[in-house]
């Protein structure tokens, strides 16, 4: 079982290599059935070579790309470059003459290096000596062609490029012990440096984020068919590439309708309308597993092409799946515009009560018309604070963090989580019911002041998902817990656990506190504040019939500049 954080001491000069051994450990431990017999083999290579050549061959696969010049490999801890590069070279981790295309040349050598390499070539092209890097590749490039070593390019070369053949293991490696992309080798120097501090939970051998190998052969086909969409590759090629569904596994197949929909959505501006539709039916349904963004996509765009009567039957079924707020609210808005379309009865629709209006008049413009607002209203006797997405979601976070930090399988694998790798999927609350319900629970028994100034001072600084530390001091913390009621709290908090990715955003901007109020009076006041010109969002919509429906005083404050109105 492990639950200290791994990171080497910086006062190592060799502080990367230790981090990087200590990831290649825990992956063969815990994955080791996931390995193929080349990483093994990779594995074991690594391990056999010279402190110096493990050394560099880290320092290459934490930098950008795969080509590196030697002259840019210098690390006064390694020593000799070339020295090191001998061993890799011969156990076949770096390629040490590898062919450059002319767009690779262009990416290793400066502009002066380039003009000397291709001097021939610009002379013949009679071309000025004035033209910049990009221009001069551009104007070259009908004259170059094919890949060549570097000495080929420029016999005169002062040095050598080199490339790195085992990235895509490493990636793979990393993705294995992080259970994403997004992180890197970087998260051990923040821990070692304290900019980042994780939350202790104990982890087991069985502690992994992938079950087999088509896991993660899965997750890296979708990041890789990401990258190659936001590089600008055609949607046809790539729709044709998507990875099929795997079977239980719901975290996947999320990720896999996320890009369904980012593929749609390039195909829309691309004016594909049919190769949209259906990525967009194929991400939304069936309703039960699929996206709502893709379903709700899916309808608009049936309606602007005139499908409405396939877009109101659609809508209509929708409807009777009882969905969710934000799918209920853009339902709200799509069948009355469809129904009027195919000439059928008007719904009868409630009007939306309008929330408490603030209106101020300014002097202006000035930046920041949130903070602006916040100043204005602020009272000795009625304190006034910026709190936006932070106060709420934080006094949840402090309330539930043994909820959220439970060790529960797949939660947690590694020693950097900010929060539950789970944390967003369909089950995260129904495996973690009764540890809710317990630290709710503190709020009907009046336990919960003590229990979250406990945890703010016991664990500050740790990551945590909805705490906000910089937004979070004691005396905003002692001033919530005294003017906020439990009542308001657990109402809110459940409506947080609802939908926890949704509903932690849309928060009102400012929270003003009455601790001197009358008895029977709110002792606090949520406000959303509007510049002029700023409409209300969804979310922020949803927040406040939500605060009306529960007697949660909110209200909305219109700011409008003084010399605008001169």
């Amino acid at each position: 079982m492990n639950s200290i954080s791994p990171a080497a001491s910086l006062e190592d000069p060799f502080y990367y290599l230790a981090n990087f051994q200590f990831v290649l450990g825990w992956v063969a431990e815990r994955h080791g059935d996931l390995l193929s017999d080349e990483e093994r083999r990779f594995l074991a290579v690594f391990e056999a070579l010279p402190r110096a050549s493990r050394a560099l061959l880290v320092r290459m696969v934490t930098r950008k790309g795969e080509h590196f010049r030697t002259s840019r490999l210098v690390y006064p801890e390694i020593g000799d470059t070339e020295a090191a590069l001998v061993a890799l070279v011969a156990a076949g981790l770096v390629d040490g003459d590898p062919a450059l295309t002319p767009e690779q040349l262009f990416v290793q050598l400066r502009l002066p290096e380039l003009r000397l390499a291709l001097a021939e070539e610009i002379r013949a092209a009679g071309l000025p000596a004035s033209l910049g890097k990009a221009a001069l590749h551009e104007a070259l490039a009908p004259r170059l062609a094919g890949a060549r070593p570097l000495d080929a390019w420029w016999p005169a070369a002062p040095d050598r490029v080199v490339r790195l053949r085992v990235m895509a293991t490493c990636d793979r490696l990393r993705l294995m012990f992080f259970g994403n992309l997004r992180q890197g080798w970087a998260e051990f120097v923040l821990a070692e440096l304290g900019v980042q501090r994780f939350e202790r939970v104990p982890l087991t051998v069985d502690s992994r984020a992938f079950r087999c190998r088509e896991e993660v052969d899965a997750y890296l086909a979708l990041h890789r068919l990401r990258e190659r969409l936001d590089a600008g590759e055609t949607v046809a090629t790539l729709a044709a590439e998507l990875p099929p569904v795997l079977a239980n596994n719901a975290w996947l197949a999320a990720r896999r309708q996320r890009l369904g929909v980012a593929l749609g959505r390039q195909a829309e501006r691309a004016g594909e309308s049919e190769r949209a539709l259906a990525l967009y039916h194929e991400a939304g349904w069936p309703v039960a597993a699929g996206s709502t963004e893709a379903r709700i996509r899916h309808l608009r765009l049936l309606e602007r092409q005139g499908q409405h009567a396939k877009a109101h039957a659609l809508a209509e079924a929708l409807v009777e799946t009882g969905p969710g707020e934000a799918e209920s609210q853009a339902l709200a808005r799509l069948r009355p515009r469809l129904r009027r379309r195919l000439c059928l009865a008007p719904l009868t629709r409630e009007a939306e009560p309008a929330p408490e209006r603030l209106e101020l008049c300014l002097p202006g413009p000035r930046p920041g018309v949130e903070r602006v607002a916040c100043e204005h209203l602020h009272r000795d006797a009625a304190p006034v604070a910026y709190v936006e997405n932070t106060l709420l979601t934080g006094l949840f976070g402090l309330l539930c963090w043994e909820a959220l930090f439970a060790p529960l399988p797949g939660a947690f694998f590694h020693p950097f989580h900010i929060g539950p790798a789970d944390l967003y999927r369909e089950n995260f609350v129904v495996r973690r019911r009764e540890r809710f319900a317990t630290c709710l629970a503190r709020l009907d028994d009046g336990r919960y002041r003590q229990a979250i100034l406990a945890i703010w001072r016991e664990k500050q600084g740790l990551a945590n998902p909805f705490v906000h530390w910089g937004a979070l001091d004691e005396t905003l913390l002692a001033l919530a817990l005294e003017c906020l009621p439990p009542a308001h709290l657990r109402a809110c908090f459940e409506r947080l656990l609802g939908d926890l990715k949704a509903n932690r955003a849309g928060l009102p901007d400012l929270i003003q506190f009455r601790p001197d109020a009358p008895p029977g009076q709110p002792r606090y006041r949520l406000i959303e504040v509007k510049g002029p010109g700023d409409r209300l969002q969804d979310n922020q919509r949803r927040w406040l019939a939500f605060f009306r429906a529960r007697g949660i005083p909110a209200a909305v404050c219109h700011v409008r500049w003084a010399a605008q109105d001169a």
